[in-house]
């Protein structure tokens, strides 16, 4: 006790310490708050990390009697994005102004009563961005789905609800949209598996469009099993099909968008497809200039291009095609509402709203004409055991409320990706392969259109050999945190800045923990509403649990 009174005497006319002992005594009454709040939470019996908008429960439909077998999604709970019809309650589009405009829904969408007919439980809807209209995952309205591997990072979206209630194990599996890759981008995001099927092959009634083209429900879960279950109720596959071969196909100039090591995400596969049968050496490719010689079409685009790098502007002429399309059928869908209503909308969606219903459209039969043409040129790629490799995102996770000009650039660049599945219509998965620099990483496969059953066999068959490869080489490089969440110092450093940041020792002396201790928790709480900040507080509390402070 001395020896900590006199380290108080020596401090005390220290104003480095004041400042920080006023900052702490900020920070109690901040925790006083959040735990306050967090109290609540549990006594209304959850914790969503900001993931629903609305929470409810339609039981699944009776199961058959003994000795039938049981329901494929029989004791599984799903949720789903706040696009799909629920008989009895109001789709609200991820906007307040959509859903203060519109009624109940009279039926349920077929893809949920298709769930609930085979077994499963639905527990409510999901944030998302409003209209569909992004790939950010934040909402001004309802809050921004906080995203456990990174939480001062965005989750992705469009589903970014729906992805973080899968990621933070509150559902077993939730449905999405995937437009311009609004199920993809918030599964890589979020570390865990995210899947588009082939366009037209899940129904659509009973859920908003954004754009039809491009429009396909999609779905996110923790494992293979559930993926693959999942994909047979919805897609309505038969349970057997001949084995086929599979043939990977690196797209090698598609890899140098991305962040991640082309090399070490080829050693990963490489090494997975070792130990397993039935799969041919993989083959390379230069994406851009096999589409450039097959999609004919896309030539007027590219011209239009000729600043851009060569070696990718053929695909980001295909990007902005896509995106042409969807502002076009977006505009054709809810001009008249917009003009009506004039919603309030958050600021990246406001400005993606405002161009989409200005521009005018000349060459529309052109943009129709490049899908065509690239539904073909992937058909005649893939053949009937091609599986194209490409990586899921461009780019880490955004800090939440970037810049507009950081946030245009990383749109672009995701953009570029997203394009290929969604102007060709062709099945698509994200897979995690854990993290690199610090940041959750994942791999994507896409397969010809039509092909969901051969995509959904191999994830089955590859991912537990992916996941032990990419484990190998993760621990071949010391990398803080290797159970996926961001290391506690990494997050206080980030969010202070290095110039104040200071390590965290557990050696130090005990007056020492506290200060830091209390400037940490004010931190962190001031990074998320105080909604939210109860689900941080308590990993805090979880990762500070071996500090001296705790066992004085």
């Amino acid at each position: 006790m001395s020896k900590s009174l006199n380290l108080i005497k020596t401090n005390a006319l220290n104003p480095k310490v004041w400042v920080v002992i006023g900052v702490s005594v900020v920070g109690i009454v901040v925790v006083a708050e959040t735990l306050g709040r967090r109290r609540k939470v549990k006594a209304d019996g959850r914790v969503d990390f900001c993931a629903f908008i609305e929470r409810f429960e339609l039981l699944p439909f009776p199961q058959p009697p003994p000795p039938a077998a049981r329901q494929p999604l029989s004791g599984l709970t799903f949720a789903i994005k706040d696009i799909f019809d629920v008989k009895g309650y109001i789709t609200g589009f991820g906007s307040p102004d959509w859903g203060r405009t519109h009624g109940e829904s009279e039926k349920t969408a077929v893809v949920v009563t298709l769930l609930l007919k085979n077994g499963a439980t639905c527990v409510g809807k999901t944030v998302m961005d409003e209209l569909a209209f992004g790939i950010t995952g934040e909402n001004k309205h309802y809050g921004t789905p906080i995203n456990l591997k990174m939480p001062s990072h965005i989750p992705g979206g469009s589903s970014s609800g729906s992805a973080v209630s899968v990621a933070a194990e509150l559902v077993d599996f939730a449905l999405g949209t995937d437009t311009i890759g609004c199920v993809i981008i918030p599964a890589s995001f979020c570390g865990i598996l995210g899947y588009r099927p082939s366009h037209g092959a899940v129904p659509m009634i009973g859920v908003l469009p954004n754009s039809q083209t491009l429009d396909t429900v999609g779905w996110f879960a923790r494992t293979p099993s559930i993926l693959h279950r999942v994909g047979h109720v919805l897609l309505q596959l038969n349970a057997v099909e001949p084995r086929r071969a599979r043939r990977l196909i690196f797209a090698d100039d598609v890899f140098q968008l991305s962040k991640v090591p082309k090399l070490k995400t080829l050693h990963v596969i490489s090494k997975a497809i070792e130990r397993l049968s039935g799969y041919k050496p993989p083959n390379h490719l230069n994406f851009g200039q096999y589409i450039a010689s097959r999609v004919p079409s896309l030539k007027g685009f590219h011209e239009k291009s000729t600043n851009l790098e060569n070696r990718t502007s053929i695909l980001k002429a295909l990007s902005s095609v896509m995106i042409s399309l969807q502002r076009y059928e977006f505009k054709t869908n809810h001009e008249e509402w917009i003009k009506s209503v004039k919603p309030r909308f958050g600021p990246g969606v406001s400005d993606s709203v405002l161009q989409a219903i200005s521009i005018t459209h000349d060459n529309m039969k052109l943009l129709y004409k490049v899908r065509t043409e690239m539904r073909a040129a992937l058909r005649s790629l893939l053949k009937d055991d091609g599986i194209l490799v490409i990586p899921a995102v461009a780019d880490h996770p955004l800090k939440l409320n970037t810049k507009k000009g950081y946030s245009t650039e990383f749109h672009s660049r995701a953009c570029v990706l997203s394009s290929i599945a969604s102007m060709s219509g062709c099945c698509q998965v994200a897979i995690p392969l854990g993290k690199h620099d610090q940041h959750p990483i994942s791999i994507s496969f896409i397969s010809y259109h039509g092909a969901d059953k051969f995509l959904l066999d191999m994830v089955l068959d590859m991912y537990d050999s992916l996941q032990e490869q990419a484990n190998i080489a993760s621990n071949s490089v010391p990398l803080p945190d290797t159970n996926g969440n961001m290391d506690a110092s990494e997050f206080l450093k980030e969010k202070v800045g290095s110039s104040h940041y200071v390590t965290i020792n557990t050696n130090a002396s005990l007056i020492e923990n506290v200060l830091v201790y209390m400037s940490f928790i004010l931190t962190m709480c001031t990074i998320v509403q105080f909604s939210c900040a109860t689900t941080i507080f308590h990993h805090i509390m979880h990762k500070f649990a071996s500090l001296p402070l705790f066992h004085c």
